[in-house]
């Protein structure tokens, strides 16, 4: 017998991957050309030719028994780290070194170490809905106990008078998304202030401390200029999780990081125990031929041009054909309202037109559904007219 905790995680698996595989089986009923599949995250756009090249010399100039085995580190080799944090200091006007900077199993490697690191179990991680679903899962891994913020379904930022009142002597962390998944939305500078006050007064208030988890594997998904506020800035208690799965596009890869500045509490403790924790866990460090990769491809991009077209495509497509939505500034997901109060309902109407998408209570938003557009153009242009005659079942 499997245990009662994966009984109740299988029941419950992901909506996102079930609708992949659904996408999946029609394509060979129908061809991939007649499906519109918007159910995954997963980047369209190829990793950086420099990704290509950076690889090839690795192989060809690196020790292979050192470019293939344990680092003496769990946090990773200590020039890529180096690296890294030279990396943000430039950016954004930081003063991280190289142990400030922990190499992690991609973004939910990272959030898995971070959170066994800080959570007893009965502590609470408040998340902001609507929130990737696997923070549940990530919290429950450690009997921690997830508190949801309701949505604000007006501009998708947070609602920080609810969630002042959620904050507890229990509350030990607090996950941030921004750009967000599924919505798309950049949370403004002035609510990461407001947001920080709150968290520095309830510290004072309760006695504890109270760590702010930024998970940012969309960072360098914005568009029309906007700006991502780096959190560390406005909050001492701030750990960011950061992953090159959609700026690189290597999310098979699994790579990415943990920053872990000096000014958060008990600094020196964490960082021990987030090396410990990543052992334990069974990651023992992150894959060694990326680690030298990202190092190399600092200063590489995805060409979100792509995603920007596809996303101006989508938005003003569903528009025009009466949906109710928010245009995206960032990552490359489109939350749209549910023409009818159950949106599970409404993904099943959708796929009959070979339209795939995934309800919003997935996200602990009921109401609404996410499309991934991180899919080809021809995609986007073709399952418009589809769009179209789901609109019209609906007298959009």
């Amino acid at each position: 017998m499997i245990s009662k905790k994966m009984e109740n995680m299988v029941a419950n698996s992901s909506a996102i991957r079930a609708m992949f595989e659904e996408g999946n089986r029609l394509a060979k009923i129908y061809g991939s050309e007649n499906v519109f599949d918007f159910s995954l995250g997963n980047p369209n756009v190829p990793a950086p030719d420099a990704v290509k090249y950076a690889i090839k010399e690795l192989l060809d100039e690196e020790d292979p028994v050192v470019l293939h085995g344990y680092t003496n580190s769990n946090a990773g080799y200590e020039d890529v780290r180096i690296a890294i944090a030279d990396s943000l200091n430039e950016r954004f006007g930081t003063h991280f070194c190289s142990k400030n900077i922990t190499m992690t199993v991609g973004a939910a490697g990272g959030l898995n170490v971070i959170l066994k690191s800080l959570i007893n179990p009965g502590d609470e991680v408040i998340a902001f809905a609507p929130y990737f679903g696997e923070y549940r899962s990530y919290t429950d891994n450690y009997d921690g106990v997830l508190v949801e913020v309701s949505p604000n379904t007006t501009d998708f930022q947070p609602k920080l008078d609810e969630f002042e009142q959620k904050i507890s002597p229990k509350t030990k962390a607090i996950i941030v998304n921004t750009p967000n998944n599924p919505t798309g939305v950049v949370y403004s500078e002035e609510t990461i202030q407001k947001m920080a006050a709150i968290l520095e007064k309830k510290q004072k208030e309760y006695g504890t401390d109270i760590y702010l988890i930024s998970d940012e594997p969309y960072r360098e998904l914005a568009y029309d200029g906007i700006e991502v506020p780096y959190l560390t800035k406005y909050y001492a208690n701030t750990i960011v999780g950061y992953s090159y799965s959609k700026s690189l596009s290597l999310p098979g890869e699994r790579i990415g990081y943990l920053v872990i500045p000096d000014e958060a509490s008990d600094s020196e403790k964490l960082i021990g125990a987030v090396n410990v924790a990543t052992r334990i866990l069974g990651f023992v460090n992150a894959p060694t031929l990326q680690q030298k990769v990202v190092k190399a491809c600092l200063n590489e991009k995805t060409d979100i041009s792509y995603y920007d077209r596809n996303r101006e495509t989508l938005y003003n497509g569903l528009k025009n054909l009466g949906f109710d939505c928010i245009k995206p500034e960032g990552a490359f997901y489109l939350f749209v309202k549910s023409p009818i109060a159950d949106e599970k309902e409404f993904c099943n109407e959708a796929q009959k037109y070979n339209i795939l998408i995934v309800p919003g209570s997935s996200f602990a938003c009921p109401g609404y559904v996410r499309m991934a557009y991180c899919v080809s153009y021809e995609t986007i242009v073709n399952s418009l007219p589809k769009f179209a005659e789901l609109a019209k079942q609906y007298n959009l």
